[in-house]
Parts: C-alpha cells; structure tokens; sequence
C-alpha cells in the first residue's frame, strides 16, 4: 500500500479538567509530542477560548498536531498526520494520551491517499 501519509484520530474522554484548560500546558504536551516523535516544527498557535476550552496547532515539516479541549465535558479531541517515514505519529499519540490523563482513549488511524482505515484502537 503506497500511502502519502499516516493519520491519527484521537478521543480523550473524562480527562483532567485543569489540563483541558491549561494552554501553558497543553502547548507542552503537543510541543513533546512533535519533538519526541521525531517530527520537524515549523509553527504553531495556540488559543485560549472565554470561558473555557483551548485549541492548538503545530505546523510540522511532515504536516500537522492539532488539539480541541472542551473542559465542562473532561474532553479533548486531537488529529497527528504525518507524511514520509521518518516521524512516528505512534509515538506523539502515546504522549499526548499520557499527558491528558483520560480514563478512556480511542485512536483511529487512516492511512491518507488511500482513504482505508488501518484499525481502530478503544481503552
């Protein structure tokens, strides 16, 4: 299968509510997430939203991270799409995951430029 890219839809369900709403942090977590993946910044932005809720994203050389909290719901939503070999998208999900603390996770991923799910991890 000659994919142009690996794409991770992650679910993060009743997580730490002062982390959903922590930029400073959240920025960290995905910033880790990139580096430890082995994958090459380029930018990023990071909102915080009134009363609540933070959104983020991280312009990477293989593409993009992207984070969407919802504190009054314990949940977050995030996306990792990677094109090439060289980053581990696997990895940046590991991390963010951790860094969340959900009580339950699930993970799609897709492989992009064929549009055929891979599989789907629930926790």
């Amino acid at each position: 299968m000659n994919a142009l890219g690996k794409h991770f839809l992650i679910e993060l369900n009743d997580c730490n509510r002062k982390i959903l709403n922590d930029i400073v942090a959240i920025r960290e977590i995905m910033i880790a997430a990139a580096n430890e993946s082995g994958a090459t910044i380029l930018g990023e932005s990071f909102h915080q939203f009134s009363p609540q809720g933070v959104s983020g994203v991280l312009i990477i050389a293989e593409s993009h991270l992207t984070i969407h909290t919802w504190p009054e719901h314990g949940y977050a939503g995030a996306d990792i799409f990677t094109c090439g070999t060289t980053v581990k998208p696997e990895k940046a999900a590991e991390i963010i995951i951790e860094g969340f603390h959900p009580k339950t996770h699930s993970v799609i991923q897709m492989y992009r430029g064929t549009a055929k799910t891979k599989k789907k991890i629930t926790k």
